[in-house]
Parts: structure tokens; C-alpha cells; sequence
């Protein structure tokens, strides 16, 4: 039985009534199945209210770092067979104070399954000093695209990178897949990150943050990764790559941890912030979203935030997987019919974690979860992928937020492009997440109060019918209609 605060429902109601011919103070900007793509909305139709969003702006959490998504040398690929119009749009599009506005992005060090061929930028095996260390597999595509974005970003964004392996004559098995970091490359591995800040900068792009290795428990031994434990990865750390980069000039390089699927945090934390020496060249804990289609885990998040209060808690990995994506189809992206990778692998006790879903409602289930359970970064994977999930040399589709048909030159912004964007152009690096609360439980609401004053309320809708309700910020009081099936940004004036 839901239990409503007459009290206050009365003195909203009156605000409200008294204030209805008043122009709207707030701004409004809905995504819906129904066809709203980031549409400014400025009159909601008038019906039954009986539930009350307030929002708290005295009671903070976490500062947020960033939200956006990851540079691959798959999206480059395809930016560069585009024309230079589409090309533009999509930059812009992501970067640009017309778009999406990305805070936060992620690359990736050498060659990942969303690469053309593998490829490392120390190839001489032997070459323990790394005196042919060479970037220029990214010259053609990856950094061009990075360079782009940076001259477009108005506030510029961080950037986050991660190998997916250490170069394969430094590892157990000498392959690209799988295989462990053989101790006597600790030092020359922790040598090829500093070399890469070292060659990126000279191309005028700063890396903000590393993490040690993309998936340290491995994928399957499908495309390059390389194992860790976590006793493993914090030696490497805590002895070899953070005394490098603070030898080499690179402290404020945030290293993170980790960097995997949710359900291993406690693991990990626990290791990695054992003690002070541990933790020293910790910067935080890096998260993948893939344990689950619609747990977000606060538990996990919590405990991570708990064990270390002063530490980064960021997603860096996320995305639609095992599907190839549906061009032109909006609809698909609003409904139930989307697998995952455990849909077919998962072990049959962890089936229930992954049964078919809608990806606008993963999404915007996923981060509003984070962001209220002590997540300060979110990054999406691929920006751009085309019509059949990549390429990818392992053939390993996926989807992503914006997919293209190079040959016809044609660009799809799906309905995860304006899911994303309700989060990263309105919620702004250095925003505080505040207080809410809500007499509604099947609306999913986060807010963050922005360095320039103004509030940004992301509110999400799963359900199959609107929903009408009265919020309140301070002093302003307004009724809103949220679309069935849609997401919806309110923002307040800035002060």
C-alpha cells in the first residue's frame, strides 16, 4: 500500500494552481518510444496527480567526473570512409555544445576485438627497453578522431586508457590471448605505459587516467586480453607502474583498478586498499556493467565507495553485445527482445541475470543506478559502429549509440544516443549528486546540482503509461507529465 504525504500534496497542489499561468521556469527535454528524441517540452496535459517528486539539494554525495563513451579504432575506421559532412555531424554530434556534450571518453592502448588486426606498439621481442616503441598503428584513424573531438569540445574532455594486453613476448603464453604478464616484464611493461602518455602528448593529447589491463579475469580466451589476480595487479601497481609514472612526471595520471564486471568489486577493493601501500597509486576502482541485463549491483557499488570514501568509482565499459544492430528500427530499441552474452553462455545458475531486455531501459536503468549509488564516471563503448555490429576482427558485434552505412554514407542516431544524452549534456563534470525523494517507485530519478547553479533531474519511465507528478525544487513547484517509455531531463535556470 503506497503511503502519501497529504500534508504536503495539499501545499504542492496550491503552489502549483497558483502559479499555472506562469511561464514554465524549468526546462524539459523528453526521449520516448513514442517518438520524442530529446524534445523540448513545454505543456503537459493536465490529469490526475497523486505523486510528488522533491528534490534535495542540501543533501549531497559524490562529484561527478564525466559521462560519455570510448574511442576505438572501429568507430575511427568508419568515421574515415564518411564524408567530411557526416563525419562533422557525428563529432559534433558527441563533442559539439549542439550535441551530446561527452565529458568522459575511454581508448584503447594497441589493438582490442574493436580493432581492424591486432597490433602492439612494442612488436621486437626482447626489446626489454622499449627503443622501438611506435603509436603509428594510430595515426591513420584513432587519433585523428581524438584530435577532432578535442578541437570541438568547448570544455574539453578527460580521457581514460586501457590495454587489453601487455605486448605478447612479455607474456606466459606469447600470444595476444589470454596468458599472464611474466614477472621479469613487470618493468618493461610498466615502461610501455609511459612511453604511450609520453608519444600521445606529443600528438597534443593528454591522457587523464590508466588502467592496468581491460578485464583482468580474462573473456573467454577470445580476443586479446591477459590475466591478472588481484594480488597480481596491485604488485604491478604498487612496485612498478605507479613508481614509473611518478619517476616519469605522470602522478596526476589516475590509475584505476580493476576494470571488469561488478560482481568481483568486493575481491578487489579489498585487496587493492588493504593497507596504505596498497592503495598509494590507486586512484579508484574502473567497472564494467556486463554481470547483468538489469541488476545494477548497488550493493557492490556501495561497498566499493565505502572501502575507499576519496576514491573514483567509474564505468568504463558498457554496451549492447551479442547483437547486431537494427538500422532504422527505433522501436527495437524500446522493447524486450535484445540478448546478451549470457543469454547463451552464462552458467545456469546466473541465467536469471540474463533474460532478454529493452536497451533504452539498460541504459537509463543502468546509469541512474550508478549515479545513486556512489558512481561519479560512466563511459559507453563504440560511438560508432556500422550495420553489422563492428567491424571487429573476432566478428564479436555489438551495437552502439550512432551506426552508419559507409557505403551509402548514411548515419543512424538510435535511440541510445539520446539516452546517453540526457545524462552527459546536462549532468557536467564537477556536478553534485543531491537528495531526492519520491512517493512513486516505479519512476527511476537521479539530480545533480551543476557547477553554474542550475539542477539537472533525469527521470526515467519504463513503464507503459504516463505519468503525471508534482515536482519540487526550492522555491519552484511544477507540475510534469512524463511519456510512457521515455526518459526525460528537467533542468533549472542556472544562478
Amino acid at each position: 500500500m503506497r503511503i502519501v504525504n497529504y500534508s504536503l500534496y495539499f501545499i504542492l497542489m496550491v503552489a502549483v494552481m497558483s502559479c499555472a499561468d506562469e511561464t514554465l521556469p524549468l526546462e524539459v527535454y523528453e526521449t520516448s518510444a513514442s517518438g520524442h528524441k530529446m524534445t523540448k517540452i513545454s505543456n503537459f496535459p493536465s490529469g490526475e496527480i497523486i505523486d510528488t517528486i522533491q528534490i534535495l539539494p542540501q543533501q549531497t554525495f559524490q562529484k561527478i567526473t564525466g559521462i560519455g563513451g570510448s574511442f576505438t579504432e572501429s568507430s575511427a575506421s568508419l568515421l574515415n570512409r564518411l564524408s567530411k559532412e557526416n563525419r562533422d555531424k557525428i563529432i559534433e554530434a558527441y563533442f559539439g555544445e549542439s550535441g551530446a556534450k561527452y565529458s568522459l571518453t575511454r581508448t584503447h592502448i594497441a589493438s582490442c576485438d574493436f580493432s581492424l588486426n591486432n597490433y602492439t606498439y612494442a612488436p621486437n621481442a626482447g626489446d626489454k627497453d622499449l627503443l622501438n616503441f611506435s603509436i603509428d598503428e594510430d595515426r591513420d584513424d584513432l587519433i585523428p578522431m581524438i584530435k577532432e573531438a578535442l578541437t570541438v569540445s568547448k570544455d574539453g574532455f578527460k580521457i581514460i586508457a586501457s590495454p587489453w594486453t601487455a605486448p605478447p613476448w612479455m607474456k606466459d603464453n606469447q600470444a595476444y590471448v589470454g596468458g599472464k604478464l611474466l614477472p621479469e616484464y613487470y618493468e618493461s611493461f610498466a615502461l610501455y605505459f609511459s612511453k604511450y602518455l609520453d608519444a600521445y602528448k606529443a600528438e597534443g593529447i593528454d591522457i587523464w587516467g590508466l588502467t592496468p589491463v581491460n578485464e583482468p579475469h580474462g573473456n573467454g580466451d577470445n580476443w586479446e586480453s591477459m590475466h591478472f589476480s588481484p594480488e597480481e595487479e596491485t604488485d604491478f601497481v604498487q612496485n612498478y607502474l605507479g613508481p614509473k609514472l611518478e619517476a616519469q612526471g605522470y602522478r596526476d595520471t589516475n590509475i584505476l583498478g580493476y576494470d571488469q564486471n561488478r560482481a568481483g568489486i568486493k575481491e578487489w577493493v579489498d585487496v587493492m586498499y588493504k593497507d596504505e601501500a596498497s592503495s598509494k597509486y590507486y586512484d579508484g576502482l574502473a567497472i564494467h556493467w556486463y554481470e547483468s541485463t538489469y541488476d545494477y549491483l548497488p550493493k557492490e557499488l556501495q561497498y566499493a565507495h565505502n572501502k575507499a570514501p576519496n576514491k573514483y568509482v567509474i564505468e568504463t565499459e558498457g554496451c549492447v553485445d551479442s547483437e547486431i544492430p537494427k538500422w532504422k528500427d527505433d522501436a527495437w530499441y524500446w522493447k524486450k527482445e535484445a540478448t546478451d552474452w549470457g543469454w547463451d553462455w552464462a552458467k545456469p545458475e546466473n541465467k536469471h541475470l540474463h533474460p532478454k531486455y529493452a536497451p533504452v531501459n539498460r541504459y537509463a536503468r543502468d546509469i541512474i543506478g550508478c549515479l545513486n549509488n556512489w558512481v561519479d564516471g560512466w563511459v559507453d563503448w563504440n560511438m560508432v559502429l556500422d550495420k553489422q555490429g563492428g567491424p571487429n576482427w573476432f566478428k564479436n558485434w555489438c551495437v552502439a549509440p550512432i551506426i552508419v552505412d559507409p557505403d551509402a554514407d548514411e548515419v543512424y542516431f538510435t535511440p541510445i544516443y539520446y539516452t546517453m544524452a540526457h545524462f552527459s549534456k546536462y549532468i557536467r563534470p564537477n556536478a553534485i549528486i543531491i537528495g531526492v525523494n519520491k512517493t512513486d517507485n516505479d519512476i527511476m530519478v537521479t539530480a545533480a546540482k551543476n557547477p553554474d547553479g542550475s539542477i539537472a533531474i533525469v527521470l526515467f519511465n519504463e513503464g507503459q503509461t504516463a505519468k503525471n507528478f508534482i515536482l519540487n525544487i526550492g522555491e519552484i513547484t511544477q507540475n510534469i507529465t512524463i511519456s510512457a517509455q521515455a526518459i526525460q531531463t528537467v533542468l533549472t535556470p542556472t544562478k
